[in-house]
């Protein structure tokens, strides 16, 4: 027998059966249609089934006067139903796509609240994915765009789950019309403003009357092209195996990859490869717009090339790409006197300092490169810095954050570089914990 042909509540229990284990299920309730049948379908099969604590969660936007009473409907249907509800409210960040930001507010909503390993469910169906194929297809999106919604993804601690993207609207309606569930109809979802309103209005319809089976053989290429996206992420494991390669800076905590391995791939292969490894850091230009990656890829070897993307910039320094995000792109200030050198130092937006062994004679305090410094090394005499960095390959984006100790006006140590970090002869060493490379 054909999933199809299963009927509903037994074809959601099949497509959550490998998450049965998890310590809670948490529904998105914003109590329309599509996440009131969710939550009735899990209420009633808890009657029956050994099923995880089930809680729902309802987001208040604030967006329209209608919405205020949302959270009493919901709430109410949550009382019928013996589930726990949590109301959240969020402020919606004003930019040129609402829709954007209200999900971007929403999703905010969801990390915060979800536990270790629990998981959240919500009720897109196989409208939902059809519409979002096609809207996604008129934006130009590549494959991992048109493969659509995903079935699961993480999400915070957590996961999220859609468990009726196999499922129809017109299945979820009659469902709702034979247990004669109430509902909220948003205002909003009548808007043809909104490009996914104006699709399942105006579109779809049209789409439907010529070819009646158009979302199901929609829905069915997002699935084809989510096949293509996961053969794509395998091939760039492939290729970042080859590419992530160790470094002499790879204590400085800075994601990075070996260039010369990147460059020999082909166009198409370096997009795909430095895509799914950027992905979790930052979003990125579509295909039209990778110009700043030729130019850096490209450029002669004494050049200092930087992609700017949206969260942060990747540099080419020492035969390597760098990502550089957070606060690797402001200007540590000024660091000052260490008081103390026997407890650490913490330097604003720049790590932390250690001293260990026989603490040199004071006052010592901290300075970052100027330039023109000169350091006296035992058996060489003095030696600018720059050479000295030089000669080590420190790539450039860390040379302005590397601290340097002085003893007065002469330059003791330059922290964390085997040679110029202390004095073997007086046993002391400096030691720099470098600030976080990326958001965690």
């Amino acid at each position: 027998m054909s999933q199809s042909m299963i009927d509903l509540p037994a074809r959601l229990l099949l497509n959550l059966a490998p998450w049965r284990n998890a310590p809670a299920w948490r529904i998105a309730f914003s109590g329309g249609l599509d996440s009131t049948v969710l939550l009735h379908l899990l209420a009633h099969l808890a009657k029956t089934e050994s099923l995880p604590a089930l809680t729902a969660i309802h987001v208040h936007h604030g967006l329209q006067a209608a919405a205020d009473v949302w959270p009493d409907h919901c709430q109410s249907v949550c009382d019928a139903l013996g589930v726990p509800l949590q109301v959240v409210r969020v402020q919606v960040q004003p930019g040129a796509s609402l829709e954007r930001a209200a999900r971007d507010a929403r999703y905010g909503a969801f990390i915060e609240a979800i536990q270790a390993n629990e998981v959240l469910m919500t009720a897109q169906h196989r409208d939902d994915q059809a519409e979002t194929l096609l809207f996604r297809l008129l934006r130009g999106a590549g494959v991992r765009g048109l493969s659509g919604m995903p079935r699961e993804r993480a999400l915070g601690r957590g996961h999220l789950l859609r468990p009726l993207l196999d499922v129809a609207r017109a299945e979820l309606e009659a469902y709702a019309a034979e247990h004669r569930l109430n509902w909220i109809e948003d205002p909003s979802n009548e808007d043809r403003q909104f490009s996914r309103n104006y699709l399942r209005h105006e579109v779809f319809p049209v789409l439907t009357e010529r070819w009646p089976q158009a979302v199901a053989t929609m829905a069915r290429s997002a699935a084809h092209l989510g096949e293509a996206q996961a053969l794509l992420n395998d091939l760039a494991h492939i290729d970042l195996a080859r590419a992530n390669t160790v470094s002499d800076f790879d204590w400085l905590g800075v994601p990075s990859l070996a260039l010369a391995s990147l460059a020999n791939l082909s166009a198409a292969r370096q997009r795909n490869v430095l895509s799914y490894w950027l992905a979790p850091f930052t979003p990125l230009p579509d295909s039209d717009h990778w110009s700043g990656w030729e130019n850096l890829r490209d450029a002669t070897g004494d050049a200092r090339p930087i992609w700017r993307l949206e969260d942060g910039e990747l540099h080419r320094a020492g035969g390597r790409i760098w990502w550089l995000s957070g606060g690797w792109l402001r200007i540590p200030p000024y660091a000052g006197i260490w008081a103390d050198p026997s407890q650490s130092l913490g330097l604003p937006d720049n790590g932390v300092l250690t001293l260990t062994g026989k603490i040199p004679d004071g006052p010592l305090h901290i300075r970052y490169r100027e330039g023109g410094e000169v350091m006296n090394l035992p058996g060489r005499g003095h030696r600018d810095l720059k050479r000295l960095l030089n000669e080590r390959g420190v790539p450039n984006f860390a040379r302005g954050r590397l601290p340097l100790l002085y003893q007065g006006e002469q330059l003791l140590a330059v922290a964390n570089l085997q040679g110029l970090n202390g004095s073997a002869k007086d046993g002391w060493n400096l030691h720099w914990q470098p600030p976080p490379a990326i958001k965690i």
